[in-house]
């Protein structure tokens, strides 16, 4: 009997099995904890719009950039051009080979690759937002928290504030063009922080382009510079041989009574005496007097005319033209990028409806326990 009767209790108190409950007790059980369930989801909801009201809001302002057209570089491009003649081979049959020492620096490539480089340079970022007001006052903040620390600590976080920053400005890479972004904490700001570093940018990749044809400019100047040096060794060598043979020759001739030309002598001797003493004196004296080394070497006049050239050409570092070109350019954003608050306010007040019912559910249908 006492065991029969403590099988019935423990019977009595095991939990309902999944038969026992159906949907019609679930229902009835959740309305009778709806004032549960609102309180709940009013609290959850609560917190969700503080906590969207009160987080700290990102704008992200976009522009879309790709290569630029030769209108966008077309004053680059004509200086570039005017030192053509200067980089080309001009050969004796008059005929010109053309030098393509300058095409790649007036690729539209070319030019779009170096703003892309600058603009993901983490050194023109640092440089940049250091005049940003809203970063000097998260680093003031960061080096008033880490007073005391080693340098290292202070290091390290104001390393991790940069990186941060930095990637406030992205470029992402798409086909043949890129998206640009930078974010802050307003639209306003966010649009000024964009544009302002494509314009820093803009004008480090200009900068950039024309260093980079002065370099070869200058490349060029050191190499013909080069070559007039040495064919004007070469002519200067070439012309006091010339002046030697030739008084030789006038010694030759006057030794042996020759004044006049002679058809039976030959011509290709050492000390030619042919042409005779009157003209070898005459020849003696011209090259004594020649100062023109072009007419002694030839291509010591292509040389000289190349190096007027540049001396007559200048490149301006202040040429106007763009390195990219605007497929969208950066406009204020409509809307934020987060929080995004109606939809947090409505994830808020879901949790807090479902976690609701499963508290009201679980005070339904747990097994209660008996004096």
């Amino acid at each position: 009997m006492q065991q029969t009767g403590l099988s019935n209790r423990v019977s009595d108190v095991s939990l309902p099995s999944s038969d026992d409950i159906d949907s019609k007790d679930i229902i009835i059980a959740l309305w009778k904890g709806k004032l549960i369930i609102a309180v709940v989801t009013f609290v959850f909801a609560a917190i969700a719009v503080v906590y969207a009201l009160t987080a700290k809001q990102v704008w992200t302002t976009q522009s879309l950039i790709t290569y630029p057209q030769v209108s966008d570089f077309s004053d680059y491009r004509q200086m570039v051009s005017d030192y053509q003649p200067i980089f080309d081979v001009y050969q004796d049959d008059g005929t010109v080979l053309v030098s393509h020492k300058l095409d790649d620096i007036i690729l539209p490539k070319t030019l779009f690759d170096i703003f892309i480089q600058q603009f993901e340079s983490r050194a023109n970022k640092k440089a940049y937002i250091g005049d940003n007001v809203e970063f000097q006052r998260e680093l003031n903040q960061v080096k008033a928290d880490v007073q005391g620390s080693t340098e290292r600590d202070v290091t390290k976080q104001e390393s991790r504030l940069y990186s941060e920053w930095f990637a406030k400005l992205a470029a992402d890479h798409e086909v043949n063009q890129y998206t640009l972004q930078g974010q802050l904490s307003t639209a306003d700001d966010s649009y000024a922080f964009l544009s302002g570093y494509i314009d820093f940018v803009a004008e480090k990749s200009r900068s950039i382009a024309v260093a980079n044809f002065y370099s070869v400019v200058a490349s060029k100047r050191s190499e013909i510079m080069q070559q007039q040096a040495l064919f004007t060794d070469q002519a200067r060598s070439r012309l006091l041989n010339e002046r030697a043979q030739a008084q030789y020759a006038l010694e030759i001739a006057l030794a042996a009574g020759l004044d006049k030309p002679q058809q039976n002598l030959n011509s290709e001797d050492l000390f030619a005496i042919n042409i005779g003493a009157d003209a070898l004196a005459a020849k003696v004296k011209v090259l004594g007097g020649l100062t023109q080394l072009s007419i002694i070497e030839p291509r010591l006049h292509q040389l000289n005319a190349k190096f007027d050239l540049l001396n007559n050409l200048t490149i301006n570092p202040d040429v106007v033209f763009n390195t990219f070109q605007f497929i969208e350019s950066p406009e204020k954003p409509i809307s934020r990028t987060s929080p995004k608050r109606p939809l947090v306010a409505i994830f808020g007040a879901l949790f807090g409806g479902i976690l609701g019912a499963i508290i009201v559910l679980i005070r339904a249908f747990s097994p209660k326990k008996e004096d």
